[in-house]
Order: structure tokens, then sequence, then C-alpha cells
């Protein structure tokens, strides 16, 4: 596998809005995206300047994406 770029929340949001995702609300630094179509997941991302490496893992497992799949939607 390979590493885990360093990413801001704004830059993994984006790359979840060309998924289907929608910014529902936004709460203080957390940024959450709805799914438009079923079955309307929910992710939290984090408006941080660069986001965790286990935080970005975390968010990929639950959009349910591979790294090289994220990579190609930066």
């Amino acid at each position: 596998m390979s590493p885990l770029p360093q990413l801001s929340g704004r830059q993994i949001g984006r790359a979840l809005e060309r998924l289907g995702y929608q910014l529902d609300r936004q709460k203080g630094s957390h940024m959450i995206y709805r799914q438009a179509a079923p079955p309307h997941r929910r992710l939290v991302v984090p408006d941080h300047r660069t986001v965790a490496p286990g935080t970005l893992r975390a968010i990929l497992r639950q959009a349910g994406l591979s790294l090289e799949r994220f990579l190609e939607l930066q």
C-alpha cells in the first residue's frame, strides 16, 4: 500500500463531492457530508489544515473507497 498523502479537510471534501457527496452542514470544525443517492451515508470530515493519516483511512473505509480510487479523484 502506498503512503497516505497529507491532505486538508477541504481537499478531502472536494474529492467526496466528486463522488456525489454534498456538504450537509458544518458545526465547528466538523463538516458533515451526505451522500445524495441511497444509501445516504454520512461522513464527518475535520476541517483541519492536515488530516491525520488514521482519520483519512477511516473516512475512506466509511466511504467504501480504496486509496487508489481516492487518489484518482484528487
